[in-house]
C-alpha cells in the first residue's frame, strides 16, 4: 500500500516512511486466530497514515512516500518487493524510515519511559566493494555508512525541534538476531533505519492472547500509549519535512591533511545548495558535535585541526537553512 506525495522540483528524489501491515500471534503463519497487533504494528501504520495526513497539506521539493509493507513476519516480502521496484525504476532514495512498534512505554525490564526511543542503523552498506573496505581500514569510517548518517540526522532533527525527547542511537542493523523492513532496502544499497520504542514488553509481542500466572499476554489495544506514539510520529514528520525541503547530500567528498596542521576537504557541488557546512567530531562520539558553515564553496581548509583526531563530513544547505544528510569522505586528496 503506497501513497506518493510528489516533489515540486525533484520528483525522483524520495524519502520513505514505512509501517508494517502485520498482526501475528505465537505462530507467524497462523492467520485465523485473533491477533490484534495493536502495537506490532498498528502503531507504525497509524503513524505513517497520520504523517501523510499532516504533511500532505504542504509542498516539498523532494517526494515523500508513505507505505504499508506486508509480509514482514513471513520474510520481509513487502520491503523486498518495494526495494526491487525502486531499483528497477531508478528511484533516488534519500532514506527509508521504518517504524515498527512505536507505542509501548512499559518495558519487560520494569522501566517506564515515554521520551526515549531507539534508532537502529547498520554501520556500513553490505554491498560496498573490497576497495572501499580496504580504504576504511586505513582511513576510518567503520561507523559512518549512509544508514548511520541518516540515523544521526534523525537524532539531530529531534534534538532541534523536540529537545524533550531522548533519541538513542543503537549501533546495530536491528535488535539482536531479529529483523525489520528497513533491511531489504539496506540490502539493495539504500540508506534505511528503524525507529521504535526503547523498552519492549515481550509478553505483548507474538503471543497468543491468554492469561497465564497472572500475566495478560497478547498485543492488545489497552497496552498502547497513544501520546508516546504521537511523539514518535512527530519525530518522523519533522525528519520527512526537513529532508523533503533540503538539497541532496554531496555525492563525493575528498579529504586530505596527512602530517599537516590542517584538514583539506573538497566535495561535489549540489544544484539546489545555497552553501555547505563542514562537520567534525571525536572518533568515539556518536554524533556530529562541531560544525562550520563555509558558504557556497566546494572546498575548504580547516586550519589548526589535526586530521588524525577527528572524523569529518560535509552537508549541503538550502536557501532556507534546511540541511542534507552528512556525507562522510569517500576519497583521498592527493
Amino acid at each position: 500500500m503506497v501513497a506518493i506525495q510528489k516533489g515540486t522540483k525533484n520528483p525522483n528524489n524520495y524519502i520513505i516512511m514505512s509501517g508494517d501491515i502485520d498482526s501475528r500471534i505465537s505462530d507467524p503463519n497462523n492467520y485465523t486466530d485473533d491477533a490484534p497487533g495493536a502495537n506490532d504494528n498498528a502503531t507504525g501504520m497509524a503513524g505513517t497514515i497520520e504523517a501523510a495526513r499532516v504533511l500532505s497539506k504542504y509542498s516539498f521539493e523532494n517526494s515523500i512516500i508513505y507505505v504499508g509493507l506486508s509480509g514482514e513476519e513471513q520474510g520481509l516480502f513487502g520491503g523486498k518487493g518495494l526495494a526491487a521496484y525502486a531499483k528497477k525504476k531508478n528511484w533516488n532514495i534519500i532514506g527509508v524510515i521504518n517504524n515498527d512498534m512505536i507505542g509501548n512505554i512499559s518495558g519487560v525490564d520494569g522501566v517506564i519511559d515515554n521520551r526515549t526511543f531507539r534508532i537502529f542503523s547498520e554501520p556500513t552498506p553490505p554491498n560496498e566493494t573490497e576497495r572501499q573496505r580496504t580504504a576504511r581500514r586505513f582511513y576510518g569510517g567503520e561507523v559512518d555508512g549512509i544508514s548511520r548518517q541518516l540515523a544521526r540526522y534523525v537524532y539531530k532533527t529531534t534534538k532541534t525541534y523536540m529537545p524533550e525527547m531522548n533519541p538513542k542511537l543503537v549501533y546495530r542493523l536491528d535488535r539482536f538476531g531479529r529483523g525489520g523492513h528497513h533491511r531489504p532496502f539496506n540490502d539493495a544499497g539504500f540508506a534505511g533505519i528503524r525507529i521504535m520504542e526503547a523498552h519492549e514488553n515481550y509478553t505483548q509481542q507474538h503471543q497468543d492472547i491468554r492469561n497465564e500466572n497472572g500475566i495478560a499476554y497478547g498485543d492488545k489495544l489497552e497496552f498502547v500509549n497513544f501520546a508516546y506514539a504521537q511523539k514518535l510520529t512527530a519525530v518522523n514528520a519533522i525528519t520527512l519535512a526537513s529532508l523533503a525541503k533540503a538539497p541532496l547530500a554531496p555525492k563525493s567528498v575528498a579529504i586530505g591533511g596527512i602530517v599537516e596542521p590542517s584538514v583539506k576537504l573538497k566535495w561535489s557541488s549540489v544544484p539546489e545548495a545555497a552553501g555547505y557546512k563542514i562537520y567534525w567530531r571525536d572518533t568515539t562520539s556518536p554524533t556530529w558535535d562541531n560544525s562550520r558553515y563555509v558558504g557556497n564553496s566546494t572546498e575548504f581548509t580547516l586550519d589548526g585541526i589535526v586530521i588524525d583526531n577527528f572524523y569529518f563530513g560535509v552537508a549541503a544547505v538550502g536557501k532556507d537553512g534546511q540541511e542534507s544528510v552528512v556525507t562522510f569522505p569517500n576519497s583521498i586528496l592527493r
